[in-house]
C-alpha cells in the first residue's frame, strides 16, 4: 500500500449564476445569496447507473440519490463532520455495541406515506445477509436480493450489524457485533438512505429507475444518458434549508468542452469539471463564476497485489513510485487544479495523516531500486496493462 501512487485532484465547477439548496451537487461558495424559485439545469460527465442507493457506486447516481433521499445522518457542509439528519439524535452504550436513534416525527415519503422507524428496519435490513430485523408494526415481506449491495459488503457491515430493530415508531436500535468505531459515519453514506417501503414493494426492480425518498426533491423522469428531472419537495421538513429551486434538471454532458460550450453559450448554468484548460476563459468572463474546493477523490496508480512479482516485491513496487512525477502531472495536466496526495484519502477527510513523507520523484533512485528488484532497465518484467474508469475528470 505504501508504494501506490496517489495524485489528489481538485473537482471543478464553474456557473453562471450560483443557486444552491442544502443538498445541491456542486461545490458551495461561502455565504450564497439565495434566490428562490427557478430551474437550474447543470451539466455533469455522465449519466446515472441506477438510483437505488443500496445497489449502486457511481457518484453520478449518489448525485440525484442525494437530493431525493436521506440518511439517518448526514455530512456537514464541506466537511465529514456528522449531523442529524432524519435521525433527530443517537445514543450510544458505554461498551460500543447498542446504537438508539430517535428519529423525527411528522416526516412524510414523497409519496405520502410516513417515515417511521419501520422505513429505517426496512431499508438497511434488505441489505444484510442475515436478516435479523424485528418491525414495530406489521412490517412487510423482504425478498432475496436480486443483486449483492456492493457498499454494505465492502464496508463489512454484515461483521458489524447483527440486528436491526424497532423498539416503538420512532426508535431503531442497532445491535453491532463488534466495536466500529466508522459505523455511525457509515450511516451518513448514499447506501444508508431511507427509502418508502411502499413504493419499493410496488415494484421493486422499477424502483432503480423511480426512486421515493423524503429529501428536498421529489423525482420526475429519467431519460437515459439525456437528463434526470427532480423537482421541489413543497413538503420537506427542514423548511429552513430549503429547497430554494423549483426544478433542477442534471443532463449528461459527457465531453468536457462540450459541456463548458453548454455553459458559454447559456443552456446549462453549472459546468461541473470543465477542462483545466478552460479555466482562464472562465476567470475572464464576467458572466461566469468558477467555484474550486479539495475533492473527496484521489488519482491514482494501484498495483494488483494478488499477482507476482507485484504481490511480493516491494522494491519493485516503491521503484514504480519514485519514477512518478507527481507535480508535472498536476502542473501539466491539471493546469495546477490540484494537491499531491501522500495519503489514500484526501485531506479533507478523518483519518488523514499529514507527517506521512511525499515520495521523492527521483529517476535515478528509481532505476536503483529496479536493478535492487531484479529487474535492471525494467528487463524481464512483463508488459504492464493499465485499466482507467471512464469517467470525465
Amino acid at each position: 500500500m505504501a508504494a501506490s501512487v496517489f495524485l489528489l485532484v481538485a473537482l471543478l465547477g464553474c456557473s453562471e449564476e450560483k443557486k444552491e439548496e442544502k443538498k445541491a451537487a456542486a461545490p458551495k461558495a461561502a455565504a450564497p445569496v439565495t434566490k428562490a424559485g427557478g430551474t437550474l439545469v447543470f451539466g455533469r460527465g455522465g449519466d446515472s447507473v441506477g438510483l437505488d442507493p443500496a445497489y449502486e457506486t457511481d457518484g453520478n447516481s449518489f448525485m440525484i440519490c442525494d437530493n431525493v433521499l436521506e440518511a439517518l445522518v448526514e455530512y456537514q457542509d464541506e466537511s465529514t463532520a456528522l449531523e442529524p439528519g432524519l435521525a433527530e439524535s443517537w445514543s450510544i452504550s458505554p461498551d460500543g455495541l447498542t446504537y438508539t436513534f430517535n428519529l423525527r416525527k411528522g416526516v412524510k415519503f414523497h409519496d405520502g406515506t410516513p417515515f417511521n422507524a419501520d422505513a429505517v428496519v426496512f431499508s438497511l435490513g434488505r441489505q444484510m445477509k442475515e436478516r435479523n430485523i424485528k418491525f414495530f408494526g406489521k412490517g412487510w415481506e423482504i425478498s432475496p436480493q436480486d443483486r449483492p449491495p456492493e457498499y454494505w459488503v465492502s464496508m463489512e457491515m454484515d461483521k458489524t450489524v447483527g440486528s436491526i430493530e424497532a423498539t416503538d415508531e420512532h426508535t431503531v436500535v442497532f445491535k453491532l457485533k463488534r466495536v466500529d468505531a466508522p459505523f455511525l459515519a457509515n450511516l451518513g453514506m448514499d447506501f444508508a438512505d431511507i427509502i418508502s417501503p411502499e413504493a419499493f414493494l410496488k415494484n421493486p426492480k422499477e424502483f432503480v429507475r423511480n426512486p421515493v425518498g423524503t429529501g428536498p426533491f421529489k423525482f420526475v423522469e429519467w431519460v437515459k444518458d439525456d437528463r434526470i428531472v427532480l423537482q421541489k419537495n413543497p413538503d420537506y421538513w427542514d423548511k429552513k434549508a430549503g429547497p430554494y429551486l423549483d426544478k433542477v434538471v442534471f443532463r449528461a454532458i459527457p465531453e468536457n468542452s462540450v459541456r463548458f460550450l453548454e455553459l458559454k453559450t447559456g443552456n446549462i448554468h453549472v459546468c461541473q469539471f470543465p477542462n483545466a484548460a478552460d479555466l482562464p476563459m472562465a476567470q475572464k468572463d464576467p458572466s461566469m463564476k468558477l467555484i474550486s474546493q479539495p475533492g473527496m477523490n484521489i488519482g491514482y496508480l494501484s498495483f494488483n497485489h494478488t499477482k507476482e512479482p507485484w504481490k511480493s516485491n516491494t522494491k519493485l513496487r516503491k521503484a514504480v513510485s519514485q519514477a512518478i512525477n507527481r507535480k508535472a502531472i498536476v502542473d501539466n495536466i491539471y493546469q495546477g487544479q490540484g494537491q499531491l496526495a501522500k495519503n489514500h484519502i484526501p485531506p479533507i477527510m478523518w483519518g488523514y495523516n499529514d507527517a506521512v513523507p511525499q515520495v521523492e520523484y527521483s529517476v535515478d533512485k528509481a532505476k536503483a531500486l529496479l536493478a535492487e528488484a531484479g529487474f535492471p532497465e525494467g528487463k524481464g518484467l512483463e508488459e504492464i496493462t493499465l485499466w482507467c474508469m471512464p469517467v470525465a475528470r
